[in-house]
């Protein structure tokens, strides 16, 4: 069931040029509060961000953006910026009313469809008119809660929640701290996580796995003391990656999320792209206080399934220390055959 909808952009469009056209008689010459654009630019990048998902849509786009960009005409009045905003997002707003419900598109934090695209736009909107009012002698302004806790329910499942939505949000976006969460020094959104019955896979781009690799939370709140050194090593060899040309999105790692509490709870990822005859080996760790629940083998499950949906991956591979019972049994339940002394295989389930 979709989460957001066009509606929701109408909404929070409105909501922004109002907000917006109250100080059309200002500087918007300044620099946005946190960003490195001026108002003026910040403005015409939420209608450049309205304008491409729409385009995605409608382009249907699978592996990249589709190929333009929308610019403000020279002379252009922070009046005309408003209409700019409330055209592309009247835009962006047909076209999720009209795309049909299976469509995906591709975008860089995970393929969706219309409400992954509205739940985008509406963050992109929100977040900015709070960035742009903030340097324009506006403090204080807030999303709506409602629209917040919907963007929350569409594209964080990593952020734990409070009373206040709008709070979680610009925590969730580093532009925050909250009570025993500091700010966040690296964030993203997550369109398409892979989900479990009690957990979320959330992958780890090479950004977050900058943050991670150098002693950073990676955007998530983690149980216990914070990520182990499993996890800090797995996002060293996604750094690793980028940096010699050969990251492919997936086939890195992962945070394990719980989804009742938004905390991350381990890590889990592939140590390298399957090899020539389609197999791929998996590490998994998981912090202390989360172990014996279950949910390494949930994990190692829902990763299986994801790499057995993709074209020439027929096996995959794991070990796990002759000492190490738990390991061996996380294996064992999630289907795992014994083939040597510490290796284990899952082949490619038969198609019926």
């Amino acid at each position: 069931m979709a989460i957001m909808g066009a509606d929701d952009i109408d909404a929070a469009v409105e909501l922004t040029a109002a907000s917006l056209r109250a100080v059309t008689d200002r500087d918007w010459s300044v620099h946005a509060s946190g960003l490195e654009w001026s108002c003026y630019d910040t403005a015409v990048h939420i209608g450049s961000d309205f304008t491409a998902y729409a385009g995605q849509l409608t382009g249907r786009a699978t592996d990249a953006y589709v190929p333009f960009e929308i610019a403000a005409d020279p002379g252009t009045t922070p009046e005309g910026l408003v209409r700019i905003i409330e055209a592309t997002g009247g835009l962006l707003s047909a076209v999720v009313r009209t795309s049909p419900a299976e469509l995906k598109a591709w975008h860089p934090f995970g393929s969706a469809g219309g409400d992954g695209f509205a739940a985008m736009g509406v963050l992109e909107v929100l977040l900015h008119t709070y960035d742009m009012l903030g340097a324009l002698d506006v403090p204080g302004w807030q999303g709506p809660a409602p629209l917040c806790a919907k963007i929350l329910d569409r594209l964080f499942p990593h952020t734990p929640r409070s009373d206040d939505p709008w709070q979680d949000l610009l925590w969730a976006t580093g532009r925050a701290e909250r009570p025993g969460l500091p700010r966040l020094a690296a964030w993203r959104w997550y369109a398409d996580p892979l989900r479990g019955e009690r957990l979320v896979l959330c992958e780890v781009s090479p950004r977050v796995a900058d943050d991670l690799h150098a002693g950073g939370t990676g955007g998530f709140a983690w149980a216990d003391t914070g990520p182990g050194e499993g996890i800090r090593s797995a996002a060293g060899r996604v750094v690793k990656a980028r940096d010699e040309g050969r990251f492919r999105p997936g086939w890195g790692t992962y945070a394990i999320v719980r989804a009742d509490d938004g905390l991350a709870v381990g890590g889990i990822g592939f140590h390298a792209d399957p090899d020539g005859d389609g197999t791929a080996e998996i590490g998994y760790d998981v912090v202390e206080s989360a172990r014996g629940r279950g949910y390494a083998t949930e994990a190692v499950q829902v990763l299986a399934d994801w790499a057995f949906r993709q074209p020439g991956v027929v096996a995959l591979r794991a070990r796990a220390d002759e000492d190490n019972d738990a390991s061996r049994r996380v294996l064992a339940r999630a289907g795992f055959a014994e083939t040597g002394t510490v290796c284990y295989e899952l082949r490619r389930p038969a198609v019926a």
